[in-house]
């Protein structure tokens, strides 16, 4: 170990910390999965609290002198001097911060990146520019802001289950009786192994449809799979992003069939709010037999409110949130960019694009006419981090998460502001409630809605309301 400790305090003794984990969190990011990008996330997170830490605090509020490098071997020298005192080690605290953050989200990732993190803390005392001690209280002080974070942001084990009540299901050991139908243009996210060849080798009886665009609409080529599977009492899966996992909910419901779903697309919120983040999550709930129940959210036009000449007569549904105003524009900028620039950096073109040229929608919302930028229900409460929601506890509590951004004067502004000082709740310009039903209309002509991530043209009038405990989904035993 000693000498481990040694090669690697060779490598990093005159490595900028910072980039350095970043390089890593950039690499967790593109290839570590659901699990690797909220390591990444709350690696980097924590680390950005522990610099900040121990810069503005601790460096400015005790005053040290650095250990005489000329008592070092000139081989240990650190490149160039710094200027800074050295109590405590900044380097110890990022280091510290990431690998523990990275921990607390997933034990595999934190057990990789132990050793590096030991490494660049003891680079810093064989360099000659640290104390055995400045090494030690500027790990604590990084261990404690990771923590910090967790207090504020909790990771997934903390939180309670968020499916509710277990339901009897088929179980598939070997997959006989399930459908997967897989949707390959789903999303843009690298996985380190095919989806379909995990599959095949969890449940090797399972049939596979590969969609293509050839064969029809997806919902059709879903509902034929729906219809076979209710024949002969199988399960119905569907592999792809939230979109595609969407457009199965209609013939599960139809049909009523159990569903199945993968992680194939970039973001997979429902999937990743019911505890499923790989393919072996999913496969492993489908052997055991192990699902819940789920609310669906639905969305019904209203015949006769409204002009005429707008024919919206089936309802649709949502697994995750529905809105009106500035998010179809969000969601439309974001496809249109994603695949030359990346989901994250589209989606920030995307808020700096409505933010810039975005207009209120005028609409009567329970009866209440009003000016809103943004109207969000999402399919049951979920907890946010100022105005945005992050996720739900309970995919069955039988509520609607509605939360409205008015318009008027200098609205964006004191919206943006509300958020960045906390005081969200505070301001008029914010409301949110948790009904279970909501009725919209005298909507615009040519105004859009978005739907887990798909926008379609609104009808003049809607309810949006839930179906409680409507779906039966596979969901891991411990998830």
């Amino acid at each position: 170990m000693k000498d481990l400790l040694r090669h690697g305090a060779r490598r990093l003794r005159g490595a900028d910390h910072r980039l350095l984990f970043c390089g890593i969190a950039a690499g967790m990011w593109g290839f570590g999965g659901v699990r690797g990008r909220r390591a990444a996330v709350r690696g980097v997170t924590s680390l950005a609290l522990a610099s900040a830490t121990v810069n503005a605090l601790g460096r400015h509020a005790v005053g040290q002198s650095r250990p005489a490098q000329e008592a070092a071997p000139l081989l240990r020298h650190l490149p160039r001097k710094p200027l800074t005192g050295p109590y405590p080690s900044a380097h110890a605290a990022s280091a510290a911060a990431f690998a523990t953050g990275a921990a607390l989200e997933s034990a595999g990732w934190g057990a990789a990146l132990t050793p590096v993190a030991a490494s660049l803390a003891y680079s810093r005392v064989r360099g000659g520019g640290r104390a055995p001690r400045d090494v030690l209280v500027g790990a604590a002080l990084g261990v404690g802001a990771a923590y910090a974070v967790r207090g504020m942001v909790p990771t997934r084990s903390q939180l309670p289950p968020p499916a509710r009540p277990r339901v009897d299901a088929p179980a598939l050991p070997e997959g006989e009786g399930l459908v997967v139908v897989v949707n390959p243009s789903s999303g843009a996210q690298p996985q380190l192994a095919d989806p379909v060849r995990q599959l095949k080798a969890a449940l090797p009886r399972a049939e596979v449809v590969l969609y293509e665009e050839e064969a029809g609409a997806l919902p059709k080529v879903l509902e034929e799979a729906a219809r076979d599977v209710a024949r002969r009492g199988g399960v119905l899966g569907v592999c792809g992003g939230d979109g595609t996992v969407n457009a199965a909910v209609a013939p599960a419901l139809r049909f009523k069939v159990p569903l199945m779903v993968l992680p194939g697309g970039t973001f997979n919120h429902f999937a990743a709010d019911l505890g499923v983040d790989t393919v072996a999550d999913a496969c492993a709930a489908v052997a055991e037999g192990s699902a819940v129940r789920a609310d669906v959210g639905r969305i019904k036009p209203l015949a006769g409110i409204g002009p005429a000449g707008r024919t919206h007569t089936e309802p649709s549904y949502f697994l995750n949130t529905f809105s009106l105003g500035s998010y179809p524009d969000l969601v439309r900028s974001r496809e249109h960019w994603s695949p030359k620039i990346g989901g994250p950096p589209a989606t920030l073109l995307g808020v700096l694009q409505i933010l810039r040229t975005g207009r209120p929608l005028r609409a009567v919302v329970n009866g209440r006419l009003r000016s809103i930028w943004l109207l969000f229900a999402g399919n049951g409460a979920y907890r946010s981090v100022g105005i945005a929601p992050v996720r739900r506890h309970d995919l069955a509590d039988g509520l609607l998460d509605v939360r409205i951004a008015h318009g008027g004067y200098f609205a964006r502004s004191r919206l943006l502001a509300a958020a960045l000082a906390g005081q969200l709740t505070r301001t008029r310009v914010y409301a949110a409630a948790r009904p279970q039903r909501l009725v919209i209309s005298a909507l615009p002509e040519g105004t859009q809605m978005a739907y887990d991530g798909e926008v379609a043209d609104a009808p003049a009038a809607l309810l949006i309301d839930k179906l409680p405990e409507a779906l039966t989904v596979y969901r891991p035993t411990g998830g």
